[in-house]
C-alpha cells in the first residue's frame, strides 16, 4: 500500500473532509508511489481560520522563542530520521538521483540554520518626530498576518520559504505540489515536533484539477495578506493576476534562463566542469541552471569540444538501479516533451544539435548541446527546464553582454575570465540578481536568497523585509496646563 499523506490543520493531521485523495507518480516508472489528501474547499478555509486564529498570539511570542524553535528544526533536520524522510521521498516523487535528493536534505538542513539569523533584523527605529514639537517616533518591524504558500516544486526551498515568515511573526497555509506532497509534508513533521503550536503552519494538498480554484479561493479570503510562490512563471503570473485583483503582494520566486558569459582568457577547463554541473545537476531543473553558454570568439571552439566531451559521458536513466546513469527523468512526461519540442523547433529553424538525439523514452530526455540558437527562437526566450545547454559565439565583451540580457529572465548568471578587473566591469552590466564570477550559476547567498529582477523571474525574495510590515507609532505631548 502507498503511502498515504494527509492535510495538516490546526495541528491536527486529517484527511479530506470530503475523502478526496489524488495518486502521486514516480516520473520514471509510472508506478503510484504515494496517495495524497485532496483538500476540499472547507479545508482550505479551516485552515486559513486555524491561521488566522493562531496569528493573534504567535504576533506578540518574544523573537527568541520563534528563533529556538526554528533552531530545534535544524538540529532535527540533521537526524537520520529526517535524512531517511527527505531522501527517500524525493527519489521515489520526483525520480531524482540519489545525489540530489541528497542535496536536498543537505539544502534544506542549511537554510534552517540559517534563518534564526534574521532575528537581527527584526529591529525598529525611535527618534524625535519631525513635525511634532515634545513628540517622539517609535517606527516598528512587525508581522504581516496570514501568508498562503503555494509551491509548484520540492527542495530545499521549502524549508526556507516557511521558516523565514514563521520566524518574523506570521503564520502559514502551504499548498504542497501535487507532484511531491510527500517530500514536503516532511515540514509540518519537524516544525510539529520543534515545538511550534498550533495553527501557525498549516499544510493543505489539492489535486491539479482542483488547484487553480481553489488557491483563487485562498488568495480571495480576507484574512489572506501575503503571498509566497516559488514555480514556473506560467503559473507565477497567474497568481499574480489574481492577487492583483485583491490588491494583496506576492513574494514570486520563479524561472531562470541563466547565461554564462566566458571570455578569451577564461580557465576554459573550469569553466567547462562547472557550465556542465550547473546545467545538468537535476537534469536541468533548478532554477539557477545554466542554458545559455555565450562565448567570446576566441575561446569557442575550445570550450565547445571540451563541454561536448564530458556531456557524451553522462546518460539518463534509472540511476536507482543502474548507478552509471547519472541524470534522473524530468518532473513529468509532459515537461520532456516540452524540452524536446523546443530543441525540435530550434533545428528546425537553423539551429545545430552537437551532442544529442532529440530521442525521448517517457520522462526521460538525454543531455543536448545545442548551438546557432538565435533571439526568437523558444529555446532561446523561455526556459526548458531541461537538460540542454545553448551555445553560442560572441565577436566581442560588449555583444557578449548584450546576448547575457537578451533575455525576460533576470535570476541567475555567471562569468568567467582571469581578469578581475575586467570581471567587475563586466558583471556589473549583467542585469541579474547574481552574477557569480569564475563559479557555478547555482549559487546564493544565504543572507539575501535568491533575487529576481523583474520578469519571467519574479520578484520580491526571501527576507525580513518582505515578511514584515513597518508600523509607525507617534506620541504627541499632551498640553501643559
Amino acid at each position: 500500500m502507498p503511502p498515504f499523506t494527509p492535510l495538516f490543520i490546526a495541528g491536527k493531521k486529517v484527511p479530506a473532509s470530503d475523502g478526496n485523495t489524488f495518486e502521486v507518480k514516480n516520473p520514471f516508472s509510472n508506478q503510484v508511489v504515494g496517495i495524497c489528501a485532496s483538500a476540499s474547499s472547507a479545508d482550505c478555509s479551516n485552515a486559513i481560520l486555524a491561521a488566522g486564529e493562531a496569528f493573534k498570539t504567535w504576533e506578540h511570542s518574544p523573537i527568541n522563542d520563534r528563533r529556538d524553535i526554528i533552531l530545534r528544526a535544524a538540529q532535527l533536520m540533521k537526524s537520520d530520521k529526517y535524512k531517511t524522510q527527505v531522501v527517500e521521498a524525493v527519489a521515489e516523487e520526483t525520480a531524482a538521483v540519489p545525489s540530489m535528493a541528497l542535496f536536498n536534505w543537505i539544502g534544506a538542513t542549511a537554510l534552517l540554520q540559517d534563518s534564526p539569523a534574521l532575528v537581527n533584523e527584526l529591529h525598529g527605529l525611535n527618534f524625535p518626530s519631525g513635525k511634532v514639537k515634545g513628540g517622539s517616533v517609535v517606527v516598528e518591524r512587525r508581522a504581516m498576518g496570514f501568508r498562503n504558500i503555494p509551491l509548484e516544486c520540492p527542495g530545499e526551498f521549502d524549508s526556507q520559504s516557511n521558516s523565514d515568515p514563521i520566524l518574523c511573526g506570521n503564520t502559514v497555509v502551504f499548498r504542497s505540489s501535487e507532484m511531491s506532497p510527500r517530500s514536503q509534508s516532511v515540514v509540518f513533521e519537524l516544525l510539529e515536533e520543534a515545538g511550534l503550536p498550533a495553527g501557525v503552519f498549516n499544510c493543505i494538498s489539492t489535486s491539479r484539477e482542483t488547484a487553480p480554484e481553489l488557491t483563487a479561493q485562498i488568495i480571495a479570503h480576507p484574512l489572506v495578506r501575503k503571498i509566497n510562490f516559488t514555480g514556473s512563471d506560467r503559473v507565477g503570473r497567474a497568481i499574480a493576476i489574481e492577487a492583483a485583483k485583491h490588491l494583496k503582494p506576492c513574494v514570486l520566486e520563479l524561472g531562470g534562463k541563466a547565461p554564462v558569459v566566458v571570455l578569451d582568457d577564461a580557465n576554459i577547463h573550469e569553466a567547462a566542469k562547472a557550465i556542465i554541473h550547473a546545467a545538468l545537476m537535476h537534469s536541468g531543473q533548478i532554477c539557477m541552471s545554466t542554458e545559455r553558454v555565450i562565448v567570446q570568439r576566441g575561446a569557442f571552439e575550445k570550450l565547445r569540444d571540451q563541454l561536448c566531451e564530458l556531456v557524451r559521458t553522462l546518460k539518463a536513466g534509472d540511476a536507482h538501479t543502474d548507478s552509471s546513469f547519472k541524470l534522473g527523468a524530468l518532473f513529468t512526461e509532459s515537461s520532456a516533451q516540452n524540452v524536446q519540442s523546443m530543441i525540435q523547433e530550434a533545428k528546425d529553424a537553423g539551429a545545430n544539435v552537437l551532442v544529442g538525439d532529440l530521442a525521448r523514452n517517457g520522462a526521460v530526455i538525454q543531455p543536448h548541446i545545442v548551438t546557432d540558437v538565435k533571439p526568437g527562437m523558444r529555446l532561446w526566450d523561455r526556459e526548458s527546464f531541461g537538460p540542454v545547454i545553448v551555445l553560442v559565439a560572441a565577436d566581442s565583451v560588449d555583444e557578449a553582454v548584450d546576448l547575457a540580457n537578451d533575455s525576460d529572465y533576470s535570476l541567475s548568471a555567471g562569468l568567467w575570465t582571469s581578469n578581475l578587473y575586467l570581471a567587475k566591469d563586466v558583471s556589473s552590466r549583467i542585469h541579474s540578481g547574481y552574477v557569480n564570477i569564475n563559479g557555478s550559476t547555482i549559487h546564493s547567498e544565504s543572507n539575501y536568497g535568491l533575487i529576481g529582477l523583474g520578469g519571467s523571474s519574479g520578484y520580491g525574495r526571501f527576507h525580513v523585509q518582505d515578511f514584515t510590515d513597518l508600523r509607525v507609532v507617534v506620541t504627541h505631548p499632551l498640553p501643559t496646563v
